[in-house]
């Protein structure tokens, strides 16, 4: 169970973080959020995964891709899975707060709160630490001088490879995803026409498909604002094909366009619990936004049940390669 904004809540309800806040931001914000009676900050609400920003949206929260502004008197973060992506948030969260105003970190234990509180208080001293409801909060107040601090816990992109830019937190920030160049190994040598990558990522996938004789257009598909970012300056200015990038919930949000052919890596976790049905998702819409006689390619571990789906939504499916952990895939309309 997440409760991180129950975490954060009980250490704002018990007056633990001092002053009044009048401006407040939240990064990786949370729909189930409520503030407490009394709450009159103006707050701006920051959620990179399109399926959160929606979600918030729809809440009438003024929420943000990506962190805007500056001159906060309170910042919460709720912490996620990934170190240097949380370090990253409270690092940016630490610039845009005002000298004096709260830092607020809530995350649950199974992510690494204590070893990612243990890393901000070896750089400056804490304010305050709360465990509860499995999870921890800890806070602190912004110094006037705070630049050692931001420097210190911030990860700017990189490079994979001496040319794909990624950054904290992405899906393979680090290196080329195994499954993804098992793919890209054995996607036929007549691929072409307008082609679209599902859940694209830093856009690996498509960076192989530009490179193609037949592809005319290029269409990325992806959940996390950052990533698309990072596709876009991967991709540069596509050259001779069209290219579209579609910050895009494939789980909720209807594809417009029809395709000859499309290529995934389908995600099939939900935080850290294996949720084969994402994937299957994935699969029925990229079979639903195929043209007649367009094509799928995709790769998934072995063990996941695709096939089922394919055969409901295709006239005709198969296995291209398979390393004993991945398998490739394909499926005609």
């Amino acid at each position: 169970m997440d409760n991180r904004p129950a975490i954060a809540l009980h250490v704002i309800e018990h007056g633990f973080v001092d002053g009044v806040a009048s401006r407040c931001l939240v990064v990786n914000a949370q729909a189930a959020l409520r503030w407490p009676e009394g709450f009159g900050a103006h707050t701006t609400y920051v959620q990179d995964l399109r399926p959160g920003y929606l979600a918030l949206s729809r809440q009438g929260c003024d929420v943000h891709p990506a962190p805007e502004g500056a001159g906060f008197d309170l910042t919460v973060i709720f912490a996620g899975r990934h170190r240097r992506q949380n370090e990253a948030w409270i690092a940016d969260a630490t610039a845009r707060t005002e000298p004096g105003g709260s830092v607020l970190v809530a995350g649950m234990k199974t992510d690494g709160m204590a070893s990612l509180k243990k890393r901000v208080s070896a750089l400056h001293d804490l304010a305050g630490a709360q465990a509860k409801f499995h999870g921890m909060a800890f806070w602190l107040r912004r110094p006037a001088e705070a630049a050692g601090l931001v420097e210190a816990l911030s990860h700017p992109n990189g490079l994979v490879e001496g040319r794909f830019e990624t950054g904290p937190g992405m899906f393979s920030a680090d290196a080329v995803d195994t499954g993804s160049q098992l793919l890209a190994r054995h996607l036929p040598d007549d691929i072409g026409g307008s082609v679209a990558d599902f859940g694209a990522g830093w856009g690996y996938l498509s960076a192989e498909l530009a490179n193609r004789a037949g592809v005319a257009s290029l269409d990325l598909y992806e959940a996390s604002h950052a990533a698309l970012q990072a596709a876009k300056t991967n991709l540069g200015g596509g050259g001779r094909i069209e290219l579209g990038f579609f910050w895009h919930d494939l789980l909720s949000e209807p594809v417009s366009r029809q395709y000859d052919a499309i290529v995934m890596n389908p995600p099939f976790h939900q935080g850290r619990a294996t949720e084969p049905g994402i994937g299957s998702v994935f699969v029925k819409a990229a079979l639903g936004a195929l043209k007649r006689g367009g094509r799928l390619f995709l790769v998934a571990n072995r063990g996941l049940p695709y096939e089922r789906d394919l055969q409901a939504g295709s006239s005709a499916f198969g296995e291209l390669a398979s390393d004993g952990r991945y398998k490739v895939l394909w499926a005609k309309k």
